[in-house]
């Protein structure tokens, strides 16, 4: 069809096959072809000239307008790709959404009014494909899997408890003492977990430890720390208005747990448009001046 409109359009086979890259006995076979298959007679070929039957001439508008909407589909798919244009999905933790997404991205949104963002706040994992999500933001260990992941930053972990608990329960002085104490973990109920700690002059220490108090979502960790109930492990920039205010203390101040990785998740790695390329940009650039 697409063919027969450019024939129609040019009024020659020879400059229609020109412009198509094809052979002009190649054009005249798919001419062919389409008259056997609408079971009408479309064009009058004579050596001199091409003339449109009425049912040709019918028939070529219909061409016509569906090569314009594939044409048309073409730019709003390069537009799409090329500018930061239609909506962003992203999905990122509870914490994260709360707070260093939407000053990361403030700017990108300013800018480009015709970009729309629509952010799903949670720390489960949820399929991408399923929920159409452009980018999501994970932090910590990252399951094999075949989305394609890519490291924002680098951020750190520390443990930490109210001034309550700690006078209440003793202030920890040595890794070791982590083991007595009451925690709050991010795993199931019970699950046990190790934490790897560095210490002055290269020490390290490995120290297991139970929570009694267990949830997947990383702010009702920090709210149970608050409410006085135990230690509690979190990424720094989660805590900084209580540690800031003194309402947390951190544990171990001289002791380091090892960095947490923020990755960019996507479905797949290439053909990304714009809107996804320019928002991993921008939160990449955030986090590493923060």
């Amino acid at each position: 069809m697409a063919i027969f409109a450019r024939v129609v359009e040019t009024r020659s086979l020879s400059a229609a096959a020109r412009e198509l890259g094809m052979s002009t006995s190649a054009v005249s076979q798919q001419l062919r072809q389409l008259e056997r298959e609408t079971g009408v007679v479309l064009l009058h070929r004579s050596t001199r000239k091409l003339t449109l039957t009425e049912a040709g001439d019918v028939f070529y508008a219909g061409c016509a307008r569906m090569v314009h909407a594939a044409r048309q589909a073409e730019q709003d798919l390069a537009g799409l790709r090329d500018e930061l244009v239609g909506e962003l999905r992203i999905a990122a933790p509870i914490g994260f959404a709360s707070g260093t997404l939407p000053m990361a991205l403030s700017p990108l949104l300013s800018r480009h009014p015709q970009l729309k963002l629509r952010l799903l706040a949670g720390d489960e994992r949820i399929d991408l494909i399923e929920a159409r999500i452009d980018l999501a933001i994970r932090v910590g260990r990252l399951a094999d899997s075949t989305l394609v992941a890519r490291p924002l930053a680098q951020v750190q972990e520390v443990i930490c408890a109210t001034p309550e608990y700690l006078r209440r329960a003793g202030t920890p002085k040595t890794p070791e003492d982590l083991a007595a104490h009451e925690w709050i973990t991010l795993t199931a109920l019970g699950e046990p977990q190790f934490l790897e700690l560095s210490g002055p002059g290269g020490e390290t220490r490995r120290v297991r430890i139970e929570g009694r108090l267990a949830s997947n979502e990383a702010q009702s960790t920090k709210h149970l720390t608050l409410a006085h109930l135990g230690l509690s492990r979190n990424i720094v920039t989660d805590l900084a208005p209580e540690l800031d205010d003194g309402r947390l203390l951190r544990v171990l101040p001289d002791w380091q747990l090892p960095g947490v990785g923020i990755f960019a998740v996507t479905p797949r790695k290439d053909a990304q448009p714009a809107k996804v390329r320019q928002a991993i940009k921008a939160l990449k650039e955030h986090l590493n001046r923060s």
